[in-house]
């Protein structure tokens, strides 16, 4: 059935003679294809199939929607071609190969300059008025928004769900005291996997930009924090330093190191509770290989002084990530939540 829809997507969208080639998929139940059909410039014979189910969580139409936006800002989305917003399909531009993350495996000197372009990104996104309409979480519902880590994670690693009330508590006052300020747009995802180096562009559009569909108000340091704490490769601390400064400069934004550090642990506590849930439901267990990078990243932010309440709580819940607990996730019996 969803063959037949995607066949049908792209005969009328004129590309129902081409090759189709899987490109990505992720945690989510969104995929991708490389499509190439013959002949005409290279804009015109390569694209990407963008395949969303609906009901699933990523909507083609919010896709759309903010790359649109990014695009009025001289930021480098990928442009639609075609769209099914009923059925969660989209033809978009295939921004290529040059993805920063296997960049940088290659040419790991490249990384200064790399980072330096996705900041000033960040800079210009928060610049401009946001899109009208967008989620503002409040403190509490960003603290919420951990909870898969006692619910998941921890039950998972001792067998048994702890009472998540204080540890909730000390997240929420940690993002009032520290990281509760102004909000701009934030892309959420916004790491080495999901941006693409364009050179033949000039500016911030040698940055090209993937996965913003999910979208919405939030503190300006978040996508810096996503940037810097990648859950997927180690960004070298000279690296992390000079683009929290250079974001601080641009920005007019100060000391941000409390805010950094608190959002910092809020996104390795989600992290960490959702490559658990993505096993435990799922049995995607590839993701349980980022755990103790994430771990180590939850514990450097959690050292800074203004968390010393969260980091007591925290320790009280949740195990750090040995391998005899990992394996335990691995084992756990995968059920649907």
């Amino acid at each position: 059935m969803r063959e037949a829809q995607k066949l049908a997507f792209l005969a009328g969208a004129g590309w129902g003679d081409a090759q189709r080639f899987h490109l990505a998929g992720d945690a989510s139940a969104r995929s991708y294809e490389r499509l190439v059909r013959p002949g005409g410039d290279t804009d015109l014979h390569l694209a990407v199939l963008m395949d969303a189910p609906p009901g699933c969580g990523d909507d083609v139409g919010a896709f759309h929607r903010i790359g649109t936006h990014l695009a009025g800002l001289g930021l480098s989305p990928p442009k639609t071609w075609a769209m099914d917003e009923a059925l969660g399909l989209m033809l978009i531009e295939d921004l290529g190969e040059a993805v920063y993350a296997r960049l940088l495996e290659n040419a790991p000197a490249l990384e200064a300059g790399l980072y330096a372009d996705a900041v000033d990104v960040l800079v210009r996104l928060q610049a401009a008025p946001p899109p009208a309409g967008l989620p503002d979480l409040s403190a509490a519902e960003w603290a919420a928004s951990a909870a898969l880590a006692p619910e998941f994670y921890a039950l998972a690693a001792t067998g048994s769900m702890p009472d998540a009330g204080p540890f909730l508590a000390a997240l929420e006052q940690a993002i009032r005291a520290c990281a509760d300020g102004p909000r701009v747009l934030i892309l959420r995802d916004y790491h080495a996997e999901n941006l693409l180096w364009l050179p033949a562009r000039m500016g911030v559009a040698r940055v090209g930009l993937l996965d913003f569909q999910l979208g919405q108000m939030g503190q300006p340091e978040y996508d810096l924090v996503s940037l810097l704490q990648d859950a997927r490769r180690d960004v070298s601390p000279e690296t992390e330093a000079a683009m929290i400064a250079h974001f601080s400069r641009e920005t007019g934004r100060g000391d941000i190191t409390a805010a950094c550090a608190t959002l910092g642990a809020l996104r390795a506590l989600r992290i960490i509770g959702i490559f658990a849930r993505l096993t435990m439901t799922q049995g995607k267990d590839r993701y349980l290989a980022f755990l103790p990078r994430v771990w180590g990243q939850l514990r450097r932010n959690l050292a800074h002084p203004a968390l010393a309440g969260l980091r007591a709580e925290v320790e009280a819940i949740l195990p750090e990530p040995t391998q005899a607990i990992i394996e335990r996730i691995r084992a756990w019996p995968t059920v649907s939540h």
